[in-house]
């Protein structure tokens, strides 16, 4: 009994440290820096990026936020939302590759946004929030680089990018991802819609075969049905005209 009861000790041990083990994985995954949506549209105009910020240091606190902007696919049209506390340092750089709009050649974007003077505690995190004008359409992602420095000195760069199949890297950059771009109206676009369109087909023609599939088998059911009936009517003919010559 008592090597039953020390095994099950050892297994509800087991079962508590793959538990914190999991739990401290998750912690760490939802400390990293990330922007907010996950996706635009290519092309969007007139939206909001949201980085969050968390403190993942128990004993400092995060005093200094710089996001880096990607130039070869700029975001035009920056503006920083006033975030209480905290003051914004907005830094322009020339574009190697000028861009043009409706409203002319830009030549210059945003390319990197340093928030000081506030301060994230221990287990607390940060939204900040910045407007944008438009985002390209040339591209499928946008990775912003950041660094996160603490009151102690401690900086933490979120500056990896992970490679197509591998895990998540341990500083992940946060990444926004571009859509398919929608036409003017709202509508999909032509290989977006075309494809939609094939699917309702299928769909369409696929519930007018199970709609021909329950009419068929309806009426061999209703067939039956009055076949049975004539076959018990013909058989009561049959039965009352073999007593009547008897009678």
């Amino acid at each position: 009994m008592s090597a039953y009861r020390t095994t099950l000790r050892r297994a509800g041990t087991v079962a508590a440290l793959a538990t914190a083990g999991v739990l401290a994985a998750a912690g760490v995954a939802s400390a990293h820096v990330t922007v907010h949506p996950e996706s635009y549209g290519k092309g969007a105009t007139d939206g909001v990026l949201t980085f969050r910020v968390p403190n993942e240091e128990d004993k400092s606190s995060t005093t200094k936020v710089q996001v880096f902007l990607p130039t070869d696919h700029p975001v035009l049209g920056v503006l920083v939302t006033p975030q209480d506390g905290w003051t914004a340092k907005v830094t322009t750089s020339k574009l190697k590759t000028p861009v043009k709009t409706d409203d002319g050649t830009i030549t210059d974007a945003v390319s990197e946004i340093t928030w000081t003077g506030g301060k994230i505690g221990a287990g607390q995190f940060e939204d900040f929030n910045v407007a944008f004008g438009q985002l390209p359409d040339d591209t499928d992602q946008l990775t912003f680089k950041t660094l996160q420095t603490y009151a102690d000195g401690d900086v933490v760069r979120w500056i990896e990018e992970a490679a197509a199949g591998d895990d998540e890297p341990e500083n992940p950059a946060p990444v926004l991802k571009l859509t398919a771009k929608e036409s003017e109206d709202g509508d999909e676009t032509p290989a977006a819609s075309a494809s939609t369109a094939a699917t309702a087909t299928k769909t369409t023609s696929a519930s007018s075969s199970s709609s021909s599939s329950d009419s068929t088998a309806r009426g061999l059911g209703v067939a039956g049905l009055i076949v049975g009936v004539l076959g018990l009517a013909a058989g009561a003919f049959a039965v009352v005209r073999s007593r009547s010559p008897r009678s």
